[in-house]
């Protein structure tokens, strides 16, 4: 039977970022660095109005390309502070708000965005399901929704490790076992992208274009047929993050990396 997710509510993960916010940057921060600098890469490549659900500290801020016009949001009032410092010592003018808010009631009109952007945040929240409905609703038809995330896996090493920390969510401020699946819930996103990201594959991101009725076929057998694509499409990415999981545990792996490791050093 696949794990599910041990909820939080909402004053857990307000207390777990109140104890998180003073050490986040040089923490996990770091760790999340190069999923970060991925998304944002993409992401200013693009145009127009970009929505960061879960900005926190707004490490991604200063990353970001001066063209767009970039607005954050975050529950954390503590996390907040930090990013609207980060703004006004930095100059950041392209910033052009940065809002306490709930990421399940997203107080923006239908179709506000071109790129809506949530970057570790679904393992966070109390309601992923919901969160990604509101991606989908604020983010504009034709517009892009990322999400940088972990996602856990049901075998291995990692996977048993994963299931061992489930019950202790709360006090780490996530949820550890957390299938793809929890997120490939919209009919509307079509998922154009994923793409294991360092360090080691312990994120993913997940790309997606919203096309308003992409999953309402015109016909039951269409419509039957979309959804039979959509379960092939996240067995697929499931098996591909299992096969990384699997590597990752390997010590074959490990023993071939620090070969290549010391071949460069001698060159």
């Amino acid at each position: 039977m696949r794990a599910k997710p041990i909820l939080m509510d909402t004053e857990s993960v307000l207390h777990a970022y109140r104890r998180w916010a003073p050490v986040y940057d040089t923490t996990f921060g770091r760790v999340a660095a190069a999923g970060r600098k991925h998304a944002v890469k993409l992401i200013n490549g693009r145009q127009g109005k970009v929505l960061e659900v879960g900005v926190g500290t707004g490490l991604s801020l200063p990353a970001y390309s001066d063209h767009l016009q970039v607005t954050g949001i975050d529950l954390s009032p503590e996390m907040l502070a930090k990013a609207r410092e980060k703004v006004e010592r930095l100059g950041l003018d392209y910033v052009e708000g940065l809002h306490e808010m709930d990421a399940t009631d997203l107080d923006f009109p239908d179709n506000s965005f071109d790129t809506v952007v949530a970057m570790y945040v679904m393992t966070v929240v109390p309601d992923p399901e919901k969160v990604m409905e509101e991606l989908e609703r604020v983010c504009a038809p034709g517009g892009e929704v990322i999400l940088v995330n972990h996602f856990s896996q049901e075998d291995g090493l990692r996977g048993w490790f994963e299931r061992r920390m489930a019950p202790l969510a709360d006090q780490l401020g996530w949820h550890p076992v957390f299938p793809v699946e929890t997120v490939l819930v919209r009919e509307d996103l079509r998922m154009t992208e994923t793409q294991s990201l360092r360090p080691f594959g312990i994120f993913t991101m997940l790309r997606f274009v919203k096309e308003p009725g992409y999953g309402l076929g015109r016909t039951p057998h269409a419509l039957a047929a979309k959804k039979r694509s959509g379960r092939r499409s996240a067995q697929a990415l499931a098996a591909k993050l299992s096969m990384q999981g699997r590597k990752m545990t390997d010590i074959r792996y490990w023993r071939s990396l620090r070969r290549r490791l010391s071949s460069q050093g001698a060159d």
